[in-house]
């Protein structure tokens, strides 16, 4: 919700007044609309994570042990619905995307989650979407929002993958086929180092491409955070530095996000 606003107020290219979009009732239903569907995608994959819980993370186990089973797929097909029809108050386009979301996101947990790299990208392109969605929305053209988009796609590949060799054990336990069971560890690092540097490159030559100052400080911001972030990752060996690494992702993003406050 915080990246669609902020995407409103600082990218969209005709905005006069942050005043125009904060009460634009269809930005409203759209972020709201993108909020449940993502919380039914947290209940949903937490219904089918519950055994794979109990070992990664047994403290944190919600489904069957706090709330029955039965009432947490209800709420996640009420949830559903109501994202569904509120982003069809937007368009019928924005409820299309959200039942195919809603569709991926049940896939995730339910399958591609267990698939080498496929439930990684599916996340990744729907965090991605999340953003791009604000273009669809108001048509404004700029090619900041289509960097954004594809900024929240990069790290969240990252950050996913990373979340599989942190959670190895749990996964491993229950067949999933995730990077780091069928390749290892090291590799896995391996492949995180090149998508960095292919993540990094490509996204450095849409910003100089933008030929812009503003475009330019954000492919030095990005740079020295994949620079950051590629550190950490070398130094990564215990589960605990992977969870710090997964950490150190999230506070990336974030500052992804604040970076557009000052374009």
């Amino acid at each position: 919700m915080f990246a669609q606003y902020f995407a409103s107020f600082f990218l969209v290219t005709s905005a006069q007044n942050w005043k125009t979009y904060l009460l634009d009732i269809d930005l409203f239903f759209l972020s709201l609309s993108s909020v449940l569907i993502a919380a039914s995608g947290y209940i949903i994959n937490d219904y089918y994570d519950v055994k794979i819980d109990y070992i990664n993370k047994p403290d944190r186990v919600v489904v069957g042990k706090v709330i029955k089973r039965r009432v947490v797929m209800a709420a996640h097909t009420i949830i559903n619905f109501c994202g569904i029809g509120i982003g069809y108050l937007v368009s019928p386009i924005f409820a299309f995307i959200n039942f195919g979301s809603a569709m991926l996101l049940w896939l995730y947990s339910n399958q591609l989650k267990r698939l080498v790299l496929v439930g990684n990208l599916a996340v990744s392109v729907l965090a991605g979407l999340s953003i791009y969605v604000v273009e669809l929305l108001y048509q404004s053209h700029n090619p900041l929002l289509f960097i954004y988009a594809s900024f929240a796609l990069g790290y969240t590949v990252i950050r996913e993958v990373v979340k599989d060799v942190e959670d190895v054990q749990g996964d491993e336990a229950f067949g999933c086929k995730t990077l780091p069971i069928v390749y290892g560890v090291r590799k896995t690092k391996v492949f995180l180092f090149l998508f960095i540097i292919l993540f990094g490159a490509s996204l450095s030559y849409l910003l100089f491409n933008i030929a812009s100052p503003f475009g330019l400080i954000l492919m030095t911001g990005n740079i020295v955070l994949l620079t950051t972030l590629t550190i950490v990752l070398y130094q990564a060996d215990t589960k605990k530095e992977f969870h710090r690494l997964s950490t150190v992702t999230k506070i990336m993003m974030m500052l992804g996000i604040l970076s557009m406050i000052f374009i």
